[in-house]
């Protein structure tokens, strides 16, 4: 990978991380586009180097964790089941669905609930008073729901934001619990795939990681800040109508590469 790849895909990894578009699935489709090879260091870096979009939301977000202990109750409750189930589909999903064909598919069809589920929540309130009230019940129900976040192109966020709406949140808290969640999420990811890739990295590469962290924490707290305030006013409908768009355009080109190569 260039320097210019590296740069091109943190950028995209902070902007899409936190939107219900699915960073990964955009990071996938974006390296087969400029022809970055698919080899283990690429796939790594792709997942590692969402520590630095993580790090954006514990900047904006950390006095969250700073007023009650409920927060981290809730968040492991909800992380539990993606973590357990990750753990244990880890390899057989690195190995088969991190591909362009799947992710168009995991776009579209998610396109297509963002547009229903936007609808379904136009005139909704929030049943809860804050993100911290939600019942654990409803907490393990995000983190169940999240679990369809580990087919590439699903999009964690979108997943998240599905489970919270169910729970009883409003557009703002459960775009905001999916910020939240995020955190231990991606540091089980990451922390998981850099410990079973770390010992053959090498000091080029590490250079590479750090440089896209770097840029994806730029461009996540950017993304963060415009997309609360977005959601309100505006909801999930054109992200799904992107989606869709997008999705059809990379499996056009990817079955057109897969002709004529």
């Amino acid at each position: 990978m260039s320097l210019v790849e590296v740069i091109i895909l943190g950028v995209i990894e902070g902007l899409t991380e936190f939107l219900p578009v699915s960073s990964t699935g955009h990071m996938i489709l974006t390296s087969a586009a400029m022809g970055v090879g698919k080899d283990e260091f690429v796939k790594t870096f792709e997942i590692a180097i969402q520590l630095g979009a993580i790090l954006s939301v514990l900047t904006l977000y950390y006095r969250r964790f700073l007023v009650s202990a409920d927060i981290y109750l809730k968040l492991t409750a909800a992380f539990v089941p993606t973590g357990v189930i990750g753990f244990l589909a880890y390899k057989t999903i690195k190995q088969y669905l991190f591909n362009p064909f799947v992710v168009s598919a995991a776009l579209i069809i998610g396109g297509v609930m963002l547009i229903v589920l936007d609808r379904w929540t136009e005139a909704r309130k929030a049943g809860l008073a804050s993100v911290e009230k939600i019942p654990f019940a409803g907490a393990l129900l995000i983190g169940l729901v999240q679990c369809l976040s580990m087919v590439p192109g699903v999009s964690r966020a979108a997943a998240a934001i599905f489970g919270g709406l169910l729970a009883g949140f409003d557009r703002k808290q459960a775009t905001e619990f999916s910020f939240l969640l995020a955190i231990p999420t991606m540091f089980a990811a990451t922390g998981y795939d850099l410990l079973k890739t770390s010992s053959s990295l090498n000091s080029g590469q590490w250079m590479l990681l750090i440089a896209g962290g770097l840029v994806a924490f730029g461009s996540a707290l950017i993304a963060v800040k415009a997309f609360i305030a977005f959601v309100p006013r505006y909801g999930f409908r054109h992200f799904g109508y992107y989606r869709i768009g997008i999705g059809i355009l990379f499996l056009s080109v990817s079955v057109i590469m897969e002709i004529t190569l």
